[in-house]
């Protein structure tokens, strides 16, 4: 058999020159070269894992002085006592600064406190124990020499020119500033014929997953690689900045995340608490366990949604939009968000303002500033809620100004089919939309004139009803110009390999990963469709940077819309590859096959020509039967990337009846109807179930989440107890129905569906409640809808109304 040299195929310097083939490797090399093969420990035992609590800042802001761990390094059980400082030996710190974004700063963040706090909950100390409670319990004796200094928690008072600064290398608190303007939006107000505006304030929150925080990190000092087991929603993310920040090679970063419960764009954040337990991990060899336990969640995990807006819209006497105009003000907490940036919430929000509707003439100003709080990041619908609220709290405005009905304001105003694609004043991207088929079909599943009929009886009877409507776009599936600008190294693509069996079933490898939404099981209908075989003969791996193909994860609505796209080509791929190994065993015309029912079908005849099983055996193990030229090839990967498009875009419209007892302040929901267009469904009750999920998160934050915190930083209400998060009983039925739009670049047609049923609701509530305090002369501007607030604005209108105001 020849060796190759002189084979003219070859590359130049595949089989000579400086390669790895013909040398003799090391034995210590040839160990590292086998992934997950485990520790070589002959009769010695593995190291027992340590499991790791954190002491936490009490302060929102404080120099860290003296620090006095001796009385917790000598608790019988505690192995080692670290702190920040030692830490930032052998880890970097992180940066969250978008570099296509002109004047965005932070400061560096080190993953554990150094020389100062900057809010409650910051890790300082880490202690490691034989046990959780050793290390929760000795983590209490350590003694800090704490320097109180000023807070600032509010956004507005953080840009006063005495306010504490976070940061003392910026000079202020001004992390990023961005405006819009398009036309002539001066010209546009002066002219209207009428003119409305509204003030929003939206409280932060956090999003509460079923299974907080957590990971295993096992440094192998043999190899120099480490292992890390972790609840998260990008496997590779995590492999790149453990590689990036302890400085080990890629190859050697292992990162299995498996099927997670909840993720909400919580998990794909990046925190400097568990890239520490990696560190620390390498400074001690042996593997650490932290678990985030719910206390710590509530002063450790993202925040989100801190902002005050204020907006307009212009009108003309006919109804038309001639004008809008948004002012946010955001809160980022106390850095940058290291890669998911946070100032997308205020971005999302001056972009999106408006894209449903016809207009020329906007102005915008997104302003984030630092505060002593837990960082904000990127969670379900990040800041398209904002846009939806104060875009339909404004076309209620300008209805009931005009004397029109609210439905018919709407249709008038939204973009027609033959404007698609176009792009929004605010610089959103709109390829496919079907703004008006969903709102027709809303309208007849909630029986809107029945509804505005009964509204209207009860009015005079004194019961104080409110019918909401929020149309709303969701961006989805973010493509390459969207984060490759920035530097930040997040994967935008997916892959997929499907490799069929010897016994004719599938394995489908997925660089998806899944944290409740069903995916996999979407992607695994994705593949049998393709080739013709049960769902339940597809086998899914997914969740390991070790042996999946490499990819983004699950984030943005991405699941189907981009890993099934990949399980579509991989499987398409595989079909043919199967077809013409079986054309080659049964001497047909591959053209003339098809795969049905686990069997290779003649389609002339309509007969079974021969089994996948037996495809698969032939094709592994006696290939001695094929052609001498006939290369095998039943494992196949493929990957998906919608190189120049920002992102897909979803839309929907969101209906919601409701009750305002104008004595207690109590909301009652009485119906929720929700349409969505995510582009082509695979999976009918998978999609049912994200949309419903969705919009039960969006009622929670409009109606009880909030994050409540004193002036000095404290976090008042990190319980369950005191942080209400919506229950079941409170909730009303959610009937949900589609349009379907399938996107046009893609074969699959999927667009994605994870966020659209939270961005609605929010939306969706504050036209509600804000249609039945309406006639009492009353409007609501303070999220969550909390009983005190809905009275607040009851008595501000009897006050106006007695002041003859």
């Amino acid at each position: 058999m020849s060796d190759g040299s002189s084979d003219p195929t070859l590359p130049a310097g595949i089989l000579d020159g400086d390669t790895a083939i013909g040398k003799r490797v090391p034995r210590e090399s040839a160990k590292r070269l086998v992934a997950g093969r485990g520790r070589y420990v002959g009769d010695i035992s593995l190291p027992r894992m340590l499991h790791l609590a954190f002491l936490r800042s009490p302060y929102a802001h404080a120099i860290i002085g003296d620090i006095d761990i001796s009385a917790a390094a000598a608790v019988p059980g505690v192995t080692h006592v670290i702190t920040g400082r030692q830490v930032a030996e052998v880890c970097a710190p992180l940066m969250g600064v978008a570099h296509h974004r002109p004047g965005h700063r932070s400061a560096p963040q080190h993953v554990m406190a150094v020389e100062k706090t900057c809010w409650q909950g910051e890790p300082v100390v880490a202690v490691l124990a034989e046990s959780r409670a050793i290390a929760e319990d000795a983590a209490e004796l350590i003694e800090v020499d704490w320097q109180d200094l000023p807070a600032v928690v509010d956004a507005a008072d953080a840009l006063s020119p005495d306010a504490p600064v976070l940061h003392a290398e910026m000079g202020d608190n001004l992390a990023f500033q961005f405006d819009v303007d398009t036309g002539d939006a001066d010209a546009a107000f002066a002219a209207a014929h009428t003119v409305v505006e509204h003030d929003f304030r939206f409280d932060s929150q956090t999003p509460l997953t079923l299974e907080p925080r957590g990971l295993i990190a096992d440094f192998d000092p043999s190899t120099g690689g480490i292992t890390v087991h972790h609840s998260g929603q990008s496997p590779f993310q995590m492999q790149d900045i453990l590689s990036e920040n302890l400085g080990i090679p890629e190859h050697r970063v292992r990162v299995i995340c498996p099927d997670v419960g909840g993720g909400f764009g919580l998990k794909v954040n990046v925190y400097g608490d568990e890239i520490a337990v990696a560190a620390i991990s390498k400074i001690v060899g042996r593997p650490v366990r932290f678990l985030a336990d719910r206390l710590e969640s509530f002063v450790s995990d993202i925040h989100a949604r801190d902002h005050v807006v204020t907006a307009r819209m212009a009108v003309d006497a006919d109804g038309a939009i001639t004008a809008m105009e948004m002012d946010d003000l955001a809160a980022l907490g106390a850095y940058g968000m290291a890669r998911r940036f946070s100032v997308a919430e205020g971005m999302m929000a001056v972009t999106m303002m408006g894209a449903p509707y016809r207009f020329e003439n906007y102005r915008a100003r997104t302003r984030n500033v630092y505060v002593n709080k837990p960082l904000v990041g990127v969670y379900r619908g990040v800041g398209m809620p904002f846009a939806c609220v104060a875009q339909e709290v404004l076309a209620d405005k300008a209805a009931a100004a005009l004397d029109m009905d609210p439905v018919a304001f709407r249709r008038q105003n939204y973009r027609r089919l033959d404007e698609l694609p176009y792009t929004s004043p605010g610089g959103a991207k709109v390829d496919t939309a079907s703004f008006a088929a969903c709102l027709d079909k809303l309208t007849a599943a909630m029986d809107y004139d029945h509804l505005r009929a009964e509204q209207a009886e009860l009015c005079g009877q004194g019961v104080w009803r409110g019918i909401g409507i929020a149309t709303f776009i969701e961006q989805t599936a973010y493509g390459p110009p969207y984060y490759g600008p920035s530097l930040a190294r997040i994967s935008v693509q997916d892959g997929c390999t499907v490799k069929l069996e010897p016994s004719g079933k599938v394995r489908c490898i997925t660089s998806i990963t899944d944290q409740g939404q069903g995916t996999w099981t979407g992607i695994a209908q994705v593949v049998a469709s393709s080739l013709g075989i049960p769902v339940d003969d597809v086998e899914i791996h997914a969740g390991d940077s070790a042996t999946t193909p490499f990819g983004g994860g699950a984030w943005a609505s991405r699941g189907m819309a981009i890993g099934g796209e990949a399980a579509l080509k991989a499987s398409l791929a595989l079909r043919a590859n199967i077809l013409a190994l079986a054309g080659a065993i049964t001497q047909a015309d591959p053209a003339k096959l098809a795969l049905r029912a686990g069997e290779v079908v003649n389609m002339e005849t309509g007969m079974a020509s021969i089994s996948l099983a037996e495809v698969g055996r032939v094709g592994y193990f006696r290939q001695d039967t094929l052609p001498g030229d006939f290369d095998v090839e039943l494992t196949v990967t493929h990957n998906h990337a919608h190189n120049h498009q920002l992102y897909y875009t979803a839309n929907g419209v969101q209906g919601a009846y409701v009750e305002v007892d104008i004595e207690t302040g109590f909301i009652r929901l009485l119906g929720h109807w929700a349409v969505d267009d995510c582009g082509r469904i695979i999976n009918p009750l998978m999609v049912d179930e994200q949309v419903r999920g969705g919009v039960v998160q969006g009622l929670g934050a409009a109606l009880f989440e909030q994050c409540l915190y004193s002036e000095d930083g404290q976090l008042q209400n990190g319980t369950m107890a005191d942080y209400l998060a919506p229950m079941a009983a409170e909730m009303p039925d959610i009937v949900v129905e589609h349009v379907e739009t399938p996107e046009a670049s893609t074969r699959l047609g999927a667009k994605g569906v994870g966020e659209a049923g939270t961005i609605g609701a929010i939306g969706v509530m504050w036209s509600a409640v804000n249609d039945a305090l309406r006639p009492l002369g009353a409007s609501i501007h303070h999220q969550p809808f909390t009983p005190e607030r809905v009275l607040d604005a009851l008595d501000r209108a009897n006050a106006g109304s007695e002041n003859g105001t």
